[in-house]
């Protein structure tokens, strides 16, 4: 967190229950509409933060989440169920009218998670969301949406999704790496990766963004057919990546070319924490780090 940063006193908003999203997403569509959504779009993030308090583990819910990523079955959750189950608190912050980047169109750039410890099944959290340091970038504006996990008032869980809302912005901002691409490292893994991937992700995130689910609703936003979750991207190599988690770490990732549906991608991994997917051509469609980190102080 930058300095400016950490001198925002934010109000705070508890929420009764997590949001239900299917209002939310409608509510960002309407305010696409010509005429309600022209709006100027405010200078800063939201002085607030929302929160919500006792959120249990659908167990079921998680079954069917761990059958689509690619988990084992167990009581520990993902480092990336978190996001799931806290998404729809981050949705109401970026849907609210003094957001300053609309929700429909914008691009999923980056996503890092903190595990400070192993999750159960059978905890129950309180989640915490604010966004922060927007910023210029080449094709428009960034900012960061925090969501923060919490059990008994200790943080056990954090992320960190990185957003782009493209416009055209006076002198630019932080730019996009243009050098050469590096080779791509051999793929340990092949995946087919089905249409179906789409529909599935939606269900159990319940992020039913059209563009992932709906040849029609890509193409309204530049693809020529749907386009798989960087979430569930994130999810799918955490699950190859499985056996070798600690119990305490950060996972960060860049989410690079969208990846189309179907595909057939590459998967690699070092024994340094590098991982990736690549398409046939060597071309990135993910780019992560894993670190280990050790336990948060009791």
């Amino acid at each position: 967190m930058t300095a400016s940063a950490a001198r925002v006193v934010r109000s705070r908003v508890e929420l009764a229950q997590v949001p239900a999203p299917g209002a939310l997403y409608r509510r960002a569509l309407l305010g696409a509409l010509p005429g309600l959504g022209g709006r100027r779009r405010a200078p800063q993030p939201p002085s607030v933060e929302l929160t919500v308090t006792g959120v249990p583990v659908d167990r079921s819910h998680l079954a069917a989440y761990d059958r689509v990523c690619g988990f084992r079955l167990t009581d520990r959750l993902p480092a990336t169920f978190p996001h799931i189950m806290g998404f729809p608190l981050a949705l109401r912050l970026m849907t609210a009218p003094d957001f300053p980047i609309p929700l429909t169109g914008v691009v999923h750039v980056g996503n890092r998670i903190t595990v400070h410890r192993p999750i159960s099944a059978d905890e129950t959290l309180d989640f915490t969301t604010y966004a922060e340091n927007l910023r210029p970038h080449d094709r428009g504006r960034q900012v960061d949406v925090v969501l923060v996990g919490s059990v008994g008032g200790e943080e056990v869980w954090r992320g960190v999704s990185t957003y782009l809302g493209k416009e055209r912005t006076p002198g630019g901002g932080e730019r996009r790496d243009r050098a050469e691409r590096a080779p791509a490292p051999a793929a340990s893994a092949r995946w087919r990766v089905e249409p179906s991937v789409g529909t599935a992700y939606a269900r159990v995130s319940g992020d039913h963004n059209p563009i992932h689910t709906s040849r029609l609703g890509a193409r309204l936003f530049g693809f020529r057919r749907p386009i798989a979750h960087g979430m569930w991207s994130k999810a799918r190599c955490l699950a190859a990546l499985e056996p070798r988690l600690p119990d305490a770490y950060t996972v960060d990732v860049a989410f690079k070319l969208p990846l189309p549906l179907p595909s057939t991608v590459g998967f690699s991994s070092t024994p340094t924490g590098d991982f990736a997917l690549h398409d046939s051509h060597g071309r990135p469609h993910l780019l992560g780090t894993l670190r280990e980190e050790g336990r948060a102080a009791s």
